[in-house]
């Protein structure tokens, strides 16, 4: 699943070429999951203003409302001046006057909204709950270590949430609590403020790597001008189980957290 590196490396890649453009048409081809919202004929004529990311979502400011495109399970999106013959997965395509933008999702848990303005109920639904960016000055270790004293849950659940920091997904969740030495089946709620100041600054290290390598490719992932991400080159427990680790030797292990893998080093991350 693409997560925020990914996000947002999809959205540099695209948001300064198609900024200005005006709207020519917009196509759909099977449901994706959830439905358009208008007519999309209606779009016609509007002007992209600018290419925002909220956590996973990516806002397409238009000069009338804007569109929020999720990337979903398997989604990843292209931009160019002229692209190939839609595919049976491309279910999603924007033709601007600057080029044309095309959703690829085989398994279309993708989604794209529009939405009257970022107060709109449906806009208000999808974004409302979402936490703190992390990569942003509004992610302070303070607030973090008084969001985690609420939850009882699992570190490594509570960061999957969303709802305390938005967008630490599965691979760089398990990166970072590595990098923190932290087990990601203890309980939020336990964790000292050192702790989570040493989490705190592994998140923004992790994720600020998996940016500047472009994200991490395990399938199909890449950005809207075709360039595949590298940080799973670098991973040091995610996809490991049975490797020695990077710092210790021991093996890494894994486990099932709300069916979805945690990776962890049982002599780095004790507790």
């Amino acid at each position: 699943m693409p997560e925020l590196p990914e996000v947002e490396v999809t959205r540099l890649s695209f948001a300064d070429k198609i900024a200005g453009a005006k709207l020519l048409s917009l196509h759909l081809g099977k449901p994706l999951r959830w439905p358009l919202g208008c007519v999309p004929a209606q779009l016609a004529g509007r002007t992209v203003r600018g290419v925002r990311r909220r956590g996973k979502y990516l806002l397409i400011d238009l000069d009338q409302g804007l569109l929020l495109l999720h990337l979903g399970m398997s989604g990843s999106l292209s931009f160019a001046a002229r692209l190939p013959a839609s595919g049976k997965h491309d279910h999603f395509e924007l033709v601007t006057t600057q080029g044309s933008l095309r959703l690829n999702d085989p398994r279309r848990f993708g989604a794209v909204v529009y939405a009257q303005t970022e107060d709109a109920p449906l806009a208000r639904k999808l974004l409302g709950r979402l936490g703190v960016e992390p990569l942003s000055e509004d992610f302070d270790a303070e607030l973090f270590h008084t969001g985690l004293k609420r939850r009882k849950a699992a570190i490594k659940q509570v960061l999957l949430a969303g709802d305390v920091v938005v967008g630490v997904g599965n691979i760089y969740a398990s990166e970072a609590l590595f990098l923190a030495g932290i087990r990601p089946t203890v309980s939020a709620a336990r964790l000292s403020r050192p702790r989570v100041v040493r989490l705190h600054a592994a998140i923004r290290d992790i994720l600020g790597r998996a940016l500047t390598s472009g994200g991490s490719t395990l399938r199909n992932f890449s950005s809207a001008s075709g360039q595949k991400g590298h940080f799973q080159f670098e991973t040091m427990v995610y996809a490991r189980e049975g490797q020695p680790c990077r710092v210790c030797g021991k093996a890494i292990k894994s486990l099932r957290q709300g069916q979805r893998s945690t990776f962890y080093c049982p002599a780095c991350q004790k507790v």
